[in-house]
């Protein structure tokens, strides 16, 4: 029993550990920021069109978004790891006592506020550029004739990546879903009585 006590803390300190490292996800974000930033000098410089530049910052956007779904994850699925391990040593009196997080998992849906500020911060950011990119590149376009002088290709490129991503992370956030229900499915603890705890938003189910 003492090594399987050991054996299980040690479990405990490596999940809180793996949590830890998918939260530095926030260098990705900080990464987009200073791309972002860097496009639009590459645009003014005229290095880049203002169609590629867009492009690559929406990619790099849904990339990070694809990572936050992932890192999510990983968060919630360490959780369930921490509190199987934690009713095997706490009582259903320690809900109150000491925390009441162990009492139920996570809901399959619930993203982490922190994982999902970065999220919002992307999808404003992609948001940003293409009402940038179709109100300089697209919309003077409507004044001219529509035929195939004056339609460019390279004007899509935007809202192709946008397309993309879009559905990159549509893959990735029901692939991380459906891994995180199986998880549960197979490995959902010991059953704690929970009645008279309140879950919110603090730790939604």
């Amino acid at each position: 029993m003492d090594d399987r006590k050991e054996f299980l803390t040690k479990i405990y300190d490596q999940m809180f550990n793996d949590i830890d490292r998918h939260h530095k996800i926030v260098w990705q974000t900080i990464g987009v920021l200073v791309g972002a930033f860097a496009v639009l000098a590459l645009i003014e410089k005229h290095v880049i069109s203002i169609d590629i530049a867009t492009g690559l910052i929406i990619l790099l956007a849904c990339w990070v978004i694809g990572h936050v779904y992932d890192s999510n994850y990983w968060y919630n699925r360490n959780l369930v790891i921490i509190a199987n391990i934690e009713r095997q040593f706490l009582l259903a009196s320690d809900l109150k006592e000491i925390h009441y997080y162990f009492g139920k998992h996570r809901n399959k849906n619930s993203i982490q506020t922190s994982l999902k500020i970065q999220m919002y911060f992307c999808l404003s950011v992609i948001s940003i550029f293409i009402v940038y990119h179709f109100s300089e590149s697209i919309y003077p376009g409507f004044e001219l004739e529509l035929n195939k002088d004056n339609f460019c290709p390279q004007k899509i490129i935007p809202y192709f990546a946008l397309i993309i991503g879009i559905i990159f992370i549509i893959w990735i956030r029901y692939k991380r879903i459906k891994n995180y229900d199986e998880f549960l499915k197979n490995s959902p603890g010991i059953t704690v009585d929970t009645t008279g705890i309140t879950f919110g938003n603090g730790h939604p189910i």
